[in-house]
């Protein structure tokens, strides 16, 4: 992960029911789909890269290659549990698809990607960071250093940028060892 890059999650584009299930601000889900959209473009720039852990959309293939036709940036997509359309001709439109990713920060912090939140994960002990989504930011996050990335955790509906993400990363503590194997 790099500074110019970006993570999102839980979009949800095309879900009928999100905006009510996640009290989303939105008088539809076109609405909806039109303003994340929106917000999106106006953040990530063009050739950005993107990653998205998951649930991206929940809706027909259609809606879901209308919306990539939109998006700004190269999209690499961790599934999630609703994205079911994320196949064929729609999988084809993201740089990648993965069920998980591990990366690294330019100054050597590991970046541990997955949809679901874990309470421990690899490397934890050794001041690494875990981003998820998955919880539309209900899950206490108790100061350790996983993020809960997806729209409904930002302020702004709006993918974070590694910036935002360093800034909430700073005042987090590292994971304590709990016993086990250490790495």
């Amino acid at each position: 992960m790099r500074p110019e890059d970006f993570v999102t999650a839980d979009t949800h584009f095309g879900h009928k029911n999100i905006v009510r299930l996640a009290a989303r601000p939105f008088e539809s889900i076109e609405a909806m789909n039109r303003e994340l959209i929106q917000l999106w473009n106006a953040k990530v720039p063009k050739g950005a890269v993107v990653y998205h852990l998951g649930d991206f959309a929940l809706a027909r293939r259609t809606v879901a290659l209308e919306v990539l036709d939109q998006l700004n940036g190269r999209i690499r997509l961790v599934l999630g549990n609703h994205d079911q359309v994320i196949k064929g001709e729609v999988a084809d439109r993201f740089e990648w698809v993965k069920c998980c990713y591990d990366s690294k920060t330019e100054d050597g912090i590991r970046v541990i990607m997955r949809h679901y939140p874990c309470l421990t994960w690899r490397h934890s002990h050794h001041d690494s960071w875990h981003l998820h989504g998955h919880e539309h930011a209900s899950l206490p996050d108790e100061g350790l250093r996983r993020l809960d990335i997806g729209v409904d955790a930002h302020p702004n509906y709006e993918p974070f940028s590694y910036h935002e993400v360093f800034a909430l990363m700073q005042d987090r503590n590292p994971t304590p060892h709990q016993g086990g194997h250490r790495e």
